[in-house]
């Protein structure tokens, strides 16, 4: 049975209720790991799906994980709590007068009795910061995109690999490097992919994780984590939208006054990550980077930037490899499809694979059997999945043309030139 619905699974991978019902008996099979496994699928997908809860409490708790059990256990509660055994009133014992009662939870009065309880209870577990753990993937992983590579390899790789001749050249393993360009051009994964790549620690940070609501809180958690980075060296940290993190402080007015503290904590935090920490490379990633403070971007802090832009032919080519390796397809034809694309970036690439896919599994419910993915599945869906990056392109062109006195844009300047030949 449970080979059976492994194969159903792997023509259909989004069939959540099936791949809980797999979880399940694979843990009744004494298969915890497994089972595990799939159930964290089904959550990823669908945080409140309580069978899979239940399987993936029980299937950590057989692995000897027991927070991980109390968790999932707390929250299939908080979802679907267990109804009440009600007694019917004809068996329901009668009571009998002299018998004792239970006593009643005692209510604290005072400070003392207050703190005496609470000595008794788990004490309240600490909000964590951001995504800390392995990359898992490295720069072999990142299709097309050579020139980024290469720009990559001439900052971090080189001197890590080489550290003798760092050393005579007096080039220090660290540094902070900005890569920006239009959005879904694969940012984040390139910074993911170079972490993998140094062999060291990936801490991905979101804007939610430095902004609080009360003053100071921000300037905090920043704070934490740097130095969470350091304790985890050699380690990537990354921060995504670093624009909206370290917005020009010039343009800071009012309510975004706040904001200024955050930028200045950012500010010295990088001067101590670029003088005393070797091992930490900081990264930051931004559609817009004119709105960034300059002070951000001077020497000694995201000195170097790379621009990310849409995949060129053979990149697009290598991204729809990627996004179809696994899956059922004919023989397709993909430099005819990488030639029908141009313009598009790699989310809307992945955006093309998923459409195609999903038509073909549609059209294999109604033939009963596996339809596999086709060249008029591609084709179809490349024409309905329209460019995301137009705007952005709009709006850059301008910076290029008209604010680039200093020259940050010369990368994009060369891009348009190309794309008007």
């Amino acid at each position: 049975m449970i080979d059976a619905l492994l194969v159903a699974l792997t023509a259909d991978p989004a069939n959540h209720e099936v791949r809980a019902h797999v979880a399940r008996l694979l843990a009744e099979a004494d298969r915890p790991d497994e089972a595990l496994t799939h159930a964290t699928t089904v959550l990823a997908a669908v945080p409140d799906h309580v069978e899979a809860l239940r399987v993936a409490a029980g299937a950590a708790r057989a692995l000897g994980d027991e927070t991980k059990a109390a968790s999932y256990g707390r929250l299939a509660d908080a979802l679907s709590p267990a109804a009440p055994t009600v007694t019917p009133a004809a068996a329901a014992p009668v009571p009998v007068a002299d018998a004792p009662q239970p006593a009643a939870a005692a209510i604290p009065d005072t400070a003392d009795e207050i703190l005496e309880q609470w000595s008794d209870s788990e004490p309240v577990a600490e909000p964590t910061l951001g995504t800390l753990g392995q990359a898992g993937v490295t720069l072999a992983d990142v299709g097309g995109l050579a020139s980024v590579k290469k720009r990559l390899d001439q900052s971090f790789l080189t001197p890590l690999r080489n550290p003798e001749l760092s050393r005579e050249f007096g080039k220090s393993l660290r540094g902070g490097l900005l890569l920006w360009g239009p959005p879904g051009c694969g940012k984040t994964f390139i910074a993911r992919a170079l972490a993998g790549e140094l062999g060291a620690s990936f801490y991905e940070i979101g804007l939610s994780d430095v902004l609080d609501m009360w003053i100071g809180s921000s300037e905090r958690n920043l704070s934490s984590i740097f130095e969470t980075a350091r304790r985890n060296r050699p380690c990537v940290l990354f921060f995504d939208e670093l624009d909206a993190l370290g917005q020009k402080r010039s343009q800071l007015r009012g309510g975004g006054s706040a904001m200024r503290g955050v930028v200045n904590q950012m500010l010295s935090e990088l001067d101590g990550a670029g003088t005393e920490n070797e091992g930490l490379f900081v990264l930051g990633a931004s559609n817009h980077p004119w709105d960034i403070d300059s002070a951000l971007l001077r020497p000694g802090r995201f000195d170097r930037t790379v621009l990310v832009l849409p995949p060129d032919v053979e990149s697009r080519e290598a991204i729809l490899r990627l996004h179809l390796r696994g899956r059922p397809a004919d023989r397709i034809d993909l430099a005819k499809i990488a030639r029908a694309t141009d313009g598009t970036s790699g989310a809307d690439l992945a955006l093309v694979c998923e459409q195609a896919t999903e038509t073909a599994m549609e059209e294999s419910m109604t033939a009963g059997r596996v339809v596999p993915i086709t060249q008029r599945h591609l084709q179809d869906a490349a024409r309905s999945v329209r460019p995301s990056i137009g705007e952005w392109m709009e709006t850059a062109k301008n910076y290029a043309m008209y604010g680039n006195d200093a020259g940050a844009y010369d990368e994009l300047v060369v891009y348009l030139k190309k794309r008007r030949r």
